[in-house]
């Protein structure tokens, strides 16, 4: 079969691979689209914070398509050395959550990973209250823009946009951001908190951050009474230099989240919930579609930053 396949940590090639043939608790799924993400870069790189895979293997870890039974599925437990950019796929069965029929491929991908990293965030770690400020760190991009809309459809008061695109910044206005911050190196420290202030009428309640580094120590400086960050990523860097007091002094929380480790019943819950959100029209993804023959170029085009567009690959 065809398939992105990893023959040395760097950039997958479009190669022929062994066809996947299903074990106890695994299904083959006949691939539709697969989604591509930061972490696909990182594990193709050999650089994955949980260690490297033994190569060769295919790329990707999430994607739509269809079992033997005719059910449409996506899945994000692959089956090494498997992945979702090929024909086919063996996946653990476990892991499988169904996808409705009206649901565009790209759209279901796109609701998977990226989804569930905004989404989960908001509804599981920080439990975000109706009225409630929040502010999303990294809001020009795939994840983003997500967690802008699902703070809203979640009962969020006020919802401020931050990152570095004022392009992309305006699409998060669009699509439901009261407010926006641009920080491109020449506004940080206080003059940072300050403007994230500025833009929450006061204190915020949740911010969601997929960046740490300097970003997320002056949201926490802009966090009110019982304030909770919930750290997803660092973009900008695996460090950040935060002050005692900015915890301490107002009982704020700082929270981790991963997708790998949300119980199963919660990951399924939230990833109904966006599908019933996208399929009503209360939640829009922007995705482009590439052959899986281009999977050299959307390695490129994630790399560099993809401006808040999803990109898949079909095979």
């Amino acid at each position: 079969m065809r398939a992105a396949v990893v023959e040395e940590y760097g950039t997958p090639r479009l190669r022929d691979f062994p066809e996947p043939v299903a074990s106890a608790g695994e299904v083959v799924v006949e691939v539709a689209a697969a989604g591509v993400n930061p972490v696909d870069v990182s594990k193709a790189a050999g650089t994955f914070y949980a260690g490297r895979a033994r190569v060769p293997f295919v790329a990707g870890g999430e994607g739509v398509g269809r079992l033997a039974d005719g059910r449409r599925v996506w899945f994000d437990q692959p089956v090494h050395p498997f992945g979702s950019m090929a024909e086919r796929a063996a996946v653990l069965e476990s892991g499988l959550l169904p996808v409705p029929d009206r649901l565009d491929d790209g759209v279901a991908v796109t609701l998977g990973i990226a989804g569930l990293a905004a989404w989960l965030p908001l509804s599981w770690r920080a439990r975000v209250e109706p009225g409630e400020t929040v502010l999303v760190l990294g809001a020009t991009g795939v994840l983003g823009r997500i967690a802008v809309q699902g703070a809203k459809l979640l009962g969020a008061g006020r919802v401020v946009a931050a990152g570095r695109d004022a392009e992309a910044l305006a699409r998060a206005a669009e699509l439901g951001a009261d407010a926006t911050v641009r920080f491109d190196g020449e506004v940080a420290g206080e003059d940072l908190t300050d403007a994230f202030r500025a833009a929450a009428g006061g204190s915020v309640d949740v911010v969601i951050d997929p960046l740490w580094g300097e970003p997320a120590a002056a949201a926490l400086g802009a966090l009110g009474p019982g304030g909770r960050l919930i750290q997803i990523g660092q973009s900008a860097g695996p460090l950040a230099s935060i002050p005692s007091a900015a915890i301490r002094g107002k009982l704020a929380e700082i929270r981790g989240h991963t997708n790998f480790l949300v119980p199963p019943e919660e990951k399924a819950a939230a990833y109904a919930a966006l599908c019933e959100h996208a399929l009503a029209g209360r939640l829009t993804v922007d995705v482009e579609r590439l052959p899986l023959s281009e999977v050299e170029r959307a390695w490129e085009r994630q790399r560099a930053g993809t401006g808040g567009t999803k990109l898949v690959l079909v095979p």
